[in-house]
């Protein structure tokens, strides 16, 4: 019965932080499923490997191995390898413990919350990141900052330059900003967004 109790709230866990956190914010529906699999299967395999003689050293060190090869296999954003490791957390949470307590459900709970509120839409909002390629060769790190600061309407917190093509003309930049802080030119000729 204990086992089935177990089964239950890491259900209920894994379907708040993927269905009532993640997808409503990111609505990628890949990773919905690769959230899954890992937590069911991360649950499934702890409580065997709990039940048996096999030390849980073992099977800890097997789930970091295919972690490692699961991320370098697609290219994911930072915040959703917190995802992918809350999941696998809230697998090793319920596998491993014999019985559901507070420590158990309290410890679930704040990986789920804490998630909750370290990827709200509300904390740092404003903040933005973009690679760009500009149209103009850009050496001059003052000059640059001060033309992305006008053409996005931001203010500049960091830039970093990846690619100076003095041949072409153009530059491709990574800047951080934060958003609405000053007047947004148009994009127009000389430069064009990237990604976000």
């Amino acid at each position: 019965m204990d086992e089935l109790m177990i089964i239950g709230v890491d259900l209920v866990a894994i379907a708040v932080l993927t269905f009532g956190v993640y997808f409503p914010r990111h609505h990628r529906r890949d990773l919905v499923v690769a959230f899954l699999g890992v937590n069911l299967g991360v649950l499934a395999t702890s409580m065997v490997l709990g039940s048996s003689s096999v030390g849980a050293g073992l099977g800890l060190g097997l789930f970091g191995v295919l972690s490692i090869i699961r991320l370098r296999s697609n290219e994911i954003a930072q915040h959703e390898i917190a995802y992918y490791f809350a999941a696998l957390a809230l697998g090793l949470l319920s596998g491993l413990s014999p019985t559901v307590g507070w420590l158990t459900v309290g410890l679930m709970a704040l990986v789920t919350g804490g998630l909750f509120v370290a990827d709200h839409p509300r904390l740092f909002g404003r903040y933005r990141q973009q690679t760009m390629q500009l149209d103009a060769a850009h050496t001059d790190e003052a000059a640059l900052r001060a033309h992305l600061a006008a053409r996005l309407g931001g203010t500049v917190v960091n830039l970093s330059i990846r690619h100076v093509d003095l041949v072409n003309d153009t530059t491709l930049v990574e800047v951080r900003y934060v958003a609405g802080s000053g007047v947004r030119a148009p994009l127009g000729p000389g430069i064009e967004r990237v990604s976000a």
